[in-house]
């Protein structure tokens, strides 16, 4: 009887233990807060909050599923963002990271589980930002075709020779581009989707000045994140056909002020 009253008080005892113990490491070792990815042009870094005081930050990543990894520049640190664009290698993965509040460097602990928090899963290929293109303007002589020359956007990430890849390399096929444009006089506009980076516009009227603008187009991706960023406004200039009949102009000016007929796009 009294064996069995010496158990529960020790299972008690160390119930107790354990219990201070985390409850010490979390107040020693705070969790960090507002963890968050941020990524454009696949340039993926991991942020968070609050910068550490006495302590320091650990950041472990993987695919779902997959053992966990480190890189050496978030290894105790005292930063609060971590680029993880070099990790990140199989871009169609999706990927969780956990942020360890850990002792400073040189600092020993007898902590065996330090406090950690886990981010939201993140793919580079599905989540990434696409930032604003740009893009040239060419009419044809007589007028009836006016063409875009897109450039496709270049990515944060390089081949196996040090090539840094754009978002065509990238996504491929499944890169689309989305072009809106209006008469520079009126306020209704029209789209066209385009698969290539060379994009032609015959439905246009001759000698009219038309304004444009392109941005990236995943219809792959949830609603949210299908269209990149809108570049720049360019528009043609208005000609009298009658005078620049022979030659090819190669045009593309920034209209001072973006229009009011932006806001309703993406």
């Amino acid at each position: 009887m009294e064996s069995n009253r010496q158990m529960k008080f020790h299972m008690l005892e160390l119930a107790l233990v354990l219990f201070f113990t985390k409850a010490c490491a979390s107040e020693i070792f705070p969790k960090a807060q507002n963890v968050t990815w941020s990524s454009i042009n696949f340039k993926s870094i991991l942020t968070w909050s609050p910068e550490p005081t006495n302590y320091s930050y650990t950041v472990e990543f993987s695919e779902l599923g997959q053992n966990r990894d480190r890189t050496p520049h978030c290894i105790r640190t005292m930063a609060t963002e971590c680029d993880l664009t070099a990790g990140l290698k199989n871009l169609k993965a999706h990927y969780s990271a956990d942020i360890l509040s850990e002792p400073m460097r040189g600092v020993s602990s007898d902590l065996v589980e330090f406090p950690h928090v886990r981010s939201e899963k993140f793919s580079p290929y599905y989540d990434t930002a696409i930032g604003r293109p740009e893009f040239k303007i060419e009419v044809s002589s007589d007028k009836r075709k006016t063409t875009l020359h897109v450039t496709d956007v270049p990515t944060a990430l390089f081949n196996e020779d040090k090539k840094r890849l754009n978002i065509r390399d990238v996504f491929g096929d499944n890169l689309q581009y989305k072009v809106t444009y209006r008469k520079a006089k009126s306020t209704g506009k029209k789209e066209k989707i385009s698969k290539s980076s060379i994009i032609e516009l015959t439905d246009l009227d001759r000698g009219e000045s038309y304004c444009f603008y392109v941005q990236a187009f995943l219809p792959f991706r949830a609603l949210d994140k299908q269209h990149g960023e809108i570049s720049n406004i360019q528009c043609s200039p208005e000609e009298s056909p009658s005078i620049f009949e022979g030659s090819i102009k190669r045009v593309g000016y920034r209209q001072p002020q973006r229009s009011s007929w932006l806001s309703s796009t993406c």
